[in-house]
């Protein structure tokens, strides 16, 4: 007999038109393995915390996401995800300057790979070094500029959500989607769709392609928050960043009304999407393999959307009593 404490959230069945089936990297084992050692061997966390980080099985997250990479990309994309991670895990848990510090460690990383690492030094900052000397080997220069650009935006955008958590900034929807399109990760996710191509940047910059990429961000934001909104909000300073509480901030919603709103907004988004798809630019003054690529990175988005889906409800509310309707 439930108790008056406890709650059932049902949450939207966001996905159940989408034409994009789940699908997996056939090098998932051998990857996660590798990656999993790899990224233990930095002892980022305590034995118990990182039992509980291998739990969240971020690799199968990566092999869902870059399912069509061949094996240097599957391994690159999971010491990708473990990389977010880290950073994750420890600015969520720190100031705005020591997140500052955290991502300036990172950046330096990444611009300078071949240069040793200062000692003491926030540890991921080797994690980046170390994941960016592997990936710049098997990667295009395209593609490690739009990596680096993009992953600037990215770390610039959880030292903001660092200082909105310092002040208890409940952001009302537009601001916090604004602000949770970085901090989400996915473009610079998105740009390692690409790290085998080399588009050029009008094809890249394309405003069919970055409707695309607006669209699949919000909906695996949407997915992402709907899924581990119990859990954030139950952590001190960690449920204002979730578009569940924006709406029942700026709409003053029920928890519940809330996710509601959210799964309507998001059937709304998959309808665009797909209309979006359907009219691809055929860019016929380009060879023929830009053509390819273009179709290739815009299957290569909508299947990160149901990655992301997949990955939650294979992980995420695993242990925890919530229903999808």
């Amino acid at each position: 007999m439930p108790t008056s404490s406890q709650l059932t959230i049902h949450l939207p069945d966001t996905l159940r038109n989408w034409p994009w089936k789940r699908t997996i990297n056939p090098h998932y084992e051998d990857c996660k393995r590798e990656s999993e050692a790899w990224i233990e061997s930095f002892q980022a966390f305590s034995p118990k915390a990182q039992q509980a980080f291998n739990r969240c099985n971020f690799s199968l997250l990566s092999s869902l996401a870059w399912a069509n990479l061949n094996r240097e990309g599957c391994r690159i994309g999971c010491d990708l995800m473990h990389l977010f991670f880290v950073f994750d895990e420890y600015s969520d848990h720190s100031t705005e300057d020591e997140t500052r510090q955290q991502a300036s460690a990172i950046m330096d990383a990444l611009r300078n790979p071949h240069s040793p690492r200062p000692p003491y030094e926030f540890v991921g900052g080797r994690v980046a070094q170390e994941y960016w000397l592997n990936a710049i080997k098997n990667t295009s220069q395209t593609f490690q500029r739009r990596f680096i650009e993009a992953f600037q935006r990215y770390t610039d955008s959880v030292v903001q959500q660092s200082f909105d958590r310092s002040q208890g900034c409940q952001r009302d929807i537009q601001s916090y989607l604004a602000l949770r399109r970085f901090t989400i990760g996915a473009e610079p996710s998105f740009v390692l769709n690409a790290m085998h191509m080399d588009l050029p940047d009008h094809v890249f910059a394309h405003p069919t392609l970055r409707r695309l990429e607006h669209l699949a961000t919000d909906m695996i934001i949407i997915g992402n928050d709907i899924v581990s909104y119990n859990r954030e909000q139950s952590q001190p300073g960690q449920g204002e960043h979730n578009i569940v509480s924006a709406a029942m901030a700026t709409f003053g919603l029920s928890v519940q009304d809330a996710m509601d709103w959210a799964g309507r907004h998001h059937d709304n988004l998959v309808d665009q999407f797909i209309a979006e798809h359907k009219q691809l630019p055929q860019f016929p003054h380009e060879s023929s393999t830009v053509g390819d690529h273009v179709r290739e990175y815009a299957d290569a988005l909508a299947n990160w959307v149901r990655a992301s889906d997949s990955w939650g409800f294979e992980i995420v509310t695993r242990p925890r009593k919530i229903t999808r309707q």
